[in-house]
């Protein structure tokens, strides 16, 4: 008697939290059951599967309507509870731009936890560009500056003009998504924070990918805006060279991607960095870009430009003032002291991630302009 009224409660709280569940989820996005979702998707064959990370695996799917999605299922063991995958939830339903990937809905049936995107044709830019040889596919330089300029515009409206704002903390190759034209479209927001307008950084478990990292954020925990400008700085290496920030090594000394590039921007030699796959490219442009890439890698947050200045600097054609560019920061994926950076321009970082951008002076157009923080 007494189970049977424990089992009664039990599922009838159950049922509440399921009912609570679909009441937000269908305020903003459509509800699928899991029943649909494992029918899309041959009850997730492993043939269907077109990507994984920590937080569950990703498989192509095909709805009743024949429409083709992909279908994100949060791991058992994923550190991302209701609170978070809600959070994603209400955030990318109510986000709108071409370089940010579309939300189409999602399910929450019993411990369930599954989103479902819009289908990209061609993947992700890690897959096409930096994965095996298989998956390779030759991208041109139109296309590649075409990516960079792309991402750099999904970034900044994630930044300004998105309500709220929105640090995403895990910009990479694998999370930058490719339709049939290869425009990108920035996908993965499990990692998102949301940053609102009165707070200049916020300290949190440090979340992302080391090579991407910024080296203020993974040693302190300290999250800007500027976080994401460093790992876009990145980004647009591994586009220029066709080489994995989290793979390869350089030089004798075995040199991340961006220290490398720094070694090569003191010897003049930046253009050695560049793809061979690439045969045919206009080198004043993707010297511009190279060295916008430094100016996002600084290891001075406060030295780094804002999005909204990378997309002015990618856009136009202007000239970079690259003597104010310091040092790039690096941080290889144990935590150091301040002293132990790369460079010495993190011992005051504290400070620094505090204050507005002194960005300022990097870009002047043939009318000498100055570009201010904004």
């Amino acid at each position: 008697m007494n189970c049977r009224y424990l089992f009664d409660c039990f599922k009838g709280k159950h049922r509440q939290e399921q009912k609570q569940g679909q009441e937000f989820a269908t305020a903003n996005v459509r509800l699928f059951s899991y029943n649909s979702l494992r029918s899309a998707t041959s009850d997730f064959h492993p043939s269907n599967r077109i990507g994984g990370g920590g937080y569950g695996v990703v498989y192509r799917g095909v709805l009743r309507d024949g429409t083709q999605v992909a279908i994100k299922t949060l791991s058992a063991e994923s550190k991302q509870g209701s609170r978070e995958f809600v959070t994603e939830i209400d955030m990318i339903s109510n986000i709108q731009h071409p370089n940010l990937v579309e939300l189409i809905g999602c399910c929450v049936d019993d411990n369930h936890r599954i989103l479902v995107y819009e289908y990209l044709e061609n993947n992700s830019l890690a897959s096409v560009l930096l994965g095996s040889r298989s998956k390779y596919i030759a991208l041109d330089w139109p296309k590649r500056a075409a990516i960079c300029l792309g991402t750099a515009s999904g970034i900044a409206f994630l930044h300004y003009e998105a309500v709220p704002r929105i640090v995403h903390r895990d910009i990479k190759a694998s999370n930058i998504l490719l339709d049939g034209d290869f425009h990108p479209k920035i996908g993965d927001f499990g990692l998102a924070k949301l940053f609102p307008d009165n707070v200049t950084h916020l300290s949190t478990r440090v979340a992302g990918t080391v090579g991407y990292l910024a080296p203020e954020y993974a040693l302190l925990g300290q999250l800007t805006k500027k976080a994401d400008v460093y790992s876009f700085g990145v980004l647009i290496l591994e586009i220029v060279s066709g080489k994995s920030s989290t793979k390869a090594a350089f030089g004798v000394e075995l040199m991340l991607l961006v220290e490398w590039t720094w070694k090569l921007k003191q010897e003049e030699r930046l253009l050695d960095i560049v793809d061979p796959e690439l045969t045919e490219y206009p080198e004043d442009e993707v010297l511009r870009f190279i060295k916008v890439a430094l100016f996002c890698t600084q290891a001075s947050a406060h030295q780094r430009p804002t999005m909204n200045q990378v997309v002015h600097m990618l856009s136009k054609d202007v000239h970079l003032n690259d003597k104010l560019l310091t040092e790039a920061g690096v941080y290889k994926g144990y935590r150091r002291t301040s002293s132990e950076l790369t460079s010495s321009s993190l011992k005051t970082k504290g400070k620094q991630s505090m204050e507005p951008s002194s960005s300022t002076n990097i870009v002047s157009s043939h009318s000498i302009t100055e570009m201010l923080p904004r």
